[in-house]
């Protein structure tokens, strides 16, 4: 079988969960190839080897830290054409759809983001989106070079597939082009102790309907109750509610947890373009009318207010 290449991504030297469940799909069309841009540990090759990965490559370059995505499109560019692999699978996201759109360009080839499923096809994968928000699904295949991937967090179950994969170091010669946008400083991003938004399983989410920022402390209840994440929608991060890195829509981010519970939010078109895809969805709203029952599968018609407490109370007995 072909290799599939696949970019791995690490935090704090952990293997994030949206590559794992990459692995997963890149078993379906091929042989997985994992990318590793950085160092290789054991605990890094024994987590990629326990979900399919048949080689580890490692890419480990002052390059990849010092400067801007460039040289990180650079080095899966490298490779891919170092295995002219079956597919080239990234995560969706910021730095992913940028990694994703320059190796496309190098290669050549064609792309296709934000993908919910991908199965072997005539050829080329067949790969799924969740497109108008959600209403379709539409099935594509690239037909020009090797496919170039994103794929939307939480859209398939992680699988193990246990094996030995062997590791090998590659040298990448980054252009003058890759040392363009130099990193002059980081800041540690204060940590919540809650999951990651886009990573997370379960999310609880408010809107306007909160009333106010004081009111988010309802939704935080809940969500420290399940161990999930909390968004909001844009019109409570436009009031400054809060953070606008919680928000979940169209211009926010796109989330497919498998509960996802909306709290005082309507359901307009752009909020659900963000969260449509979960795999279970709860919404609490005092108007029966409210767009968000449409695509509810359970819906509470009530007082926020009095409804999330009495939910925590609940999730604390249990």
């Amino acid at each position: 079988m072909a290799p599939v290449l696949v970019l791995i991504e690490r935090v704090d030297g952990a293997v994030r969960k949206p590559s794992l469940e990459l692995l997963t799909l890149a078993r379906r069309i091929g042989e997985p190839a994992a990318l590793v841009l950085g160092a290789v540990d054991d605990a890094t090759v024994a987590t990629l080897g326990e979900h399919g990965a048949t080689t580890v490559y490692s890419v480990d370059a002052p390059e990849l830290t010092d400067y801007l995505i460039v040289p990180a499109a650079e080095a899966v560019t490298h490779v891919a054409k170092m295995l002219d692999p079956a597919a080239v699978l990234v995560t969706s996201g910021p730095d992913g759809k940028e990694i994703a759109g320059r190796v496309a360009v190098a290669l050549d080839s064609g792309i296709i983001t934000d993908a919910v499923d991908i199965q072997p096809g005539d050829g080329s994968p067949v790969v799924t989106q969740s497109v108008f928000s959600g209403t379709w699904l539409a099935d594509s295949t690239i037909t020009s070079g090797t496919p170039v991937i994103t794929v939307r967090t939480n859209s398939v179950a992680v699988e193990t597939s246990p094996s030995t994969p062997s590791v090998e170091s590659v040298d990448v010669a980054f252009s003058d082009l890759a040392r363009a946008a130099k990193v002059t400083g980081t800041t540690a991003k204060q940590s919540s102790g809650r999951p990651d938004l886009t990573d997370a399983a379960i999310v609880v989410a408010g809107g306007r309907g909160m009333g106010s920022e004081d009111a988010f402390a309802l939704v935080e209840g809940v969500a420290d109750a399940l161990g999930a994440a909390v968004a909001a929608s844009r019109a409570a991060t436009d009031m400054g509610w809060y953070g606008h890195e919680f928000q979940v829509g169209q211009t926010g981010k796109t989330v497919s947890p498998s509960l996802y519970i909306a709290a005082g939010i309507s359901g307009a078109i752009q909020h659900r373009a963000g969260m449509q895809g979960s795999k279970t969805i709860v919404a609490v709203n005092k108007d029966p009318k409210a767009p968000i029952f449409e695509i509810a599968d359970f819906g509470v018609v009530g007082d926020l207010h009095t409804v999330l407490p009495a939910l925590t109370e609940e999730l604390g007995k249990r």
